[in-house]
Formats: C-alpha cells, structure tokens, sequence
C-alpha cells in the first residue's frame, strides 16, 4: 500500500461483511466452548467412571482370558478363577492410583 507523508499506512474503512464474520465467528466460539465445558464434566465424576471401569473391566477382562485359557489347556475353571482374582487386584490397585492423583489434585486446588 501506499504510504502518506507522516510514513504510516492509511487505515482502510471497517468492512461490514468482516464485522459481520467476526462477530458470527465469536458466537460459534463461545457455544463451542459451552459444549465442551459440559461434555468434559467435573473431575469428581470423572474419577468416579475410572474407578467403576477398573471395577467391572479388570474382573471381567481376567475371566474372559482365563475362561479361553481353560478350554485351551483343559484346565476349568482354575485359570478363569484365577484370573478374576488377578484382574480384581489390578483394578484395585489402579483404584488406589486414581484416588491418589485425585486427592493430590484437590489439595494442590484448594
């Protein structure tokens, strides 16, 4: 562009269109970040869904194995027993990780 005497760039008149466009562009922007806020949810239920997976998914995963497992080997139902009993075990102890990232998040909150 060309430059006047003062050497600054002469300011072009606002564009209504682009006006129109930013303001468009902002609504959308805020009902975007409306949405994700409720979608994310609050940290509480959020532990609170890990620890019922870890709950229901490391017993029933460890039975599934254990139960392929005995019908491979022929060994029913010790390895499937066996199994749950491991997969309970992990699940509590990744309980007890969640609730340990969980508590240290509050306190470092609060």
């Amino acid at each position: 562009m060309a430059e006047d005497e003062t050497g600054e760039v002469p300011k072009l008149p606002p564009d209504a269109r682009l006006e129109s466009l930013d303001q468009r562009l902002d609504r959308v922007q805020q009902a975007e970040a409306k949405r994700t806020r409720r979608a994310e949810g609050d940290p509480g239920s959020i532990a609170g869904r890990l620890v019922l997976n870890q709950l229901i998914g490391g017993p029933l995963g460890g039975g599934v194995v254990g139960w392929l497992l005995d019908r491979w080997l022929g060994t029913a139902p010790w390895l499937m027993l066996i199994l749950m009993f491991v997969g309970f075990a992990g699940g509590v102890i990744n309980i007890f990780r969640i609730s340990s990232k969980s508590a240290g998040s509050n306190r470092r909150d609060g």
